[in-house]
């Protein structure tokens, strides 16, 4: 070999040993882009856990001037908002008289203590005129619930007439009293134990297993299957009934929400016991006159659910971007921009202690969407029709703004995928985003069915599972009963109770009618199952 043949094999062996570091280079840049995103990630997830759960965005002082052209932005726009005309509301403090209006609903009872006749003064031992009483604290004491059995006697009255020798009844009768219909026959339960176990856990988030202790507790042995068994005979034949004439009134509705969770059923043929089921969740928008929430169990999350459950409705339905919605017919798409904002608020990088690294594009497009809500607070008290005139000025030129930048920060290379993502979101689903503009009563927002959901969830993390579908259609049936008896600001307990008192003995199979005086917006309900709020305000923050 000539020594040039030898240097023209070193050059190659230099060029090819290059080209692999290159691609090593290529490699490790990738792995550590990555691995950013995963820290990011991991990040994210820890503040979701250990954070403010709050979406409202904290002002600092290093945040204020992030973004020239948001400021920019910011000023432009408020020349427009200027125009809108919004009554001011000035937060009174709290007054001397409170803790009178907090107690006003409670019994009161006085505890007098007396100075004995043969005491004297403590002085001088003389004798002691009394001049009067002194009030020396106001307490409120706690009576523990008490059980007790009842035993249901029924009078018996026999004819003295039939049976006698020429009547025209042969045979002898007799007569027995009247006894309502008890809500569970042959059963030692009662519409108000049957009520108590339905409040513990549907409306406070007590599973029957805790439940089963405090029973005991209190003097009774109750199982928990008793519990599981009374709830789902009850769903099935009271309340089930005024359950479908609830999803029956909310298609009559010209705006929804709706959304879906989990729920993990342990017997559901033909899927694994910790497989995920769903609860589809619908809601009533806030300009509608009924307020009530819908909750249906099935075992799946596709689009043949949704056309299922909105057949029949004609009007906007506002959800998150779920493409399963696409299959319902007749409906006008409205999506949620506070979806939307949980992207951007996911695309911006934490540094070590989970707090924001400041001057990121994914702050910057969150500050686009904050000025969407900032305008919706502020006309918030306007008619249908003023807020739509308002949105088409001030809400139109955010959204152009907001397009434009989305625009030009996609054509900008980046490493961060959750802002790619992002992006991604808000350009795909452009459309439905804007549908808010065109009826002032649309929000722009799917937070009121998330707050029904919210109790669910919360629940969720102490019962865990349904055992069976029955048992997951039972929690269905509750759930909308409990969150719509809340959202009539309905006492819970009284409403369930009232209602297991009064559906045995209504004849609603042959009068259907029958159902909407127990509807929780029905105003034939009694006064008991009303809250009373004479001392609500005490409790305004």
């Amino acid at each position: 070999m000539t020594e040039h043949e030898e240097l023209e094999m070193l050059r190659a062996l230099v060029e090819k040993q290059k080209q692999e570091l290159e691609a090593k280079d290529k490699i490790i840049q990738k792995q550590n882009i990555q691995l950013e995103n995963m820290i990011q990630a991991l990040l994210h997830a820890r503040k979701k856990l250990f954070g403010s759960p709050s979406e409202i965005t904290r002002q600092t002082g290093e945040q204020i001037n992030l973004f020239e052209t948001t400021q920019e932005l910011a000023a432009e726009l408020f020349k427009e908002q200027k125009k809108i005309t919004v009554p001011s509301h000035q937060r009174t403090a709290r007054q001397p008289g409170v803790r009178v209006e907090m107690l006003v609903n409670i019994p009161k009872e006085v505890e007098e203590y007396i100075i004995p006749p043969e005491e004297n003064c403590s002085e001088c031992g003389a004798e002691l005129k009394v001049i009067g009483k002194k009030l020396v604290r106001t307490e409120v004491e706690f009576i523990p619930s008490k059980l007790k059995v009842v035993q249901v006697l029924q009078e018996v009255a026999k004819c003295t007439n039939c049976g006698n020798e020429g009547s025209e009844n042969p045979k002898d009768h007799f007569q027995k009293a009247a006894v309502p219909t008890s809500v569970l026959p042959h059963s030692i339960a009662t519409a108000s134990l049957v009520a108590q176990v339905m409040y513990q856990k549907f409306a406070m988030g007590i599973p029957f297993n805790r439940q089963e202790n405090d029973w005991y507790r209190i003097g009774m042995v109750l199982p928990r299957s008793n519990m599981a068994n009374w709830t789902i005979r009850c769903s099935e034949e009271w309340l089930a009934p005024i359950y479908n004439r609830i999803h029956e009134e909310l298609l009559k509705c010209e705006v929804l929400h709706m959304d879906e969770t989990r729920i993990q059923c342990n017997k559901e043929e033909g899927k694994q016991a910790s497989s995920d089921s769903f609860m589809w969740v619908m809601r009533s928008a806030a300009c509608e006159e009924i307020k009530a929430a819908f909750f249906h169990y099935s075992r799946s999350r596709s689009g043949d659910v949704a056309k299922q459950l909105l057949q029949g409705f004609h009007g906007y339905l506002t959800t998150d971007a779920y493409s399963a919605y696409e299959k319902a017919e007749n409906i006008k798409r409205n999506l949620c921009w506070a979806h939307c904002r949980r992207y951007f608020i996911e695309s911006i990088p934490l540094d070590n202690k989970g707090k924001e690294i400041s001057g990121s594009k994914g702050a910057e497009g969150r500050e686009f969407i904050n000025l969407l809500f900032k305008l919706e607070d502020e006309i918030k008290e306007l008619s249908y029709d003023e807020k739509k005139e308002k949105r088409q000025e001030a809400s139109r030129a955010i959204l152009d703004a907001f397009w434009s930048w989305v625009e030009e920060t996609s054509a900008i290379s980046t490493t961060n995928e959750n802002l790619t993502k992002a992006l991604n979101y808000a350009k795909n689903q452009k459309k439905y985003l804007e549908t808010f503009l065109e009826d002032g009563r649309l929000p722009i927002s799917n937070n009121l069915c998330e707050a029904n959901i919210k109790p669910y969830a919360v629940a969720r993390r102490a019962w865990l599972f349904a055992d069976t579908p029955k048992g997951a259609t039972a929690n269905a049936i509750l759930y909308t009963l409990v969150e719509s008896a809340k959202a009539n600001i309905l006492d819970v307990y009284e409403y369930l109770k009232y209602i297991l008192e009064a559906m045995p003995n209504t004849d609603f199979k042959n009068h259907p009618e029958l159902l909407d005086k127990y509807l929780p917006w029905s105003k034939d309900l009694p006064e008991e199952c009303r809250l009373n709020h004479k001392h609500k305000k005490c409790f305004k923050k």
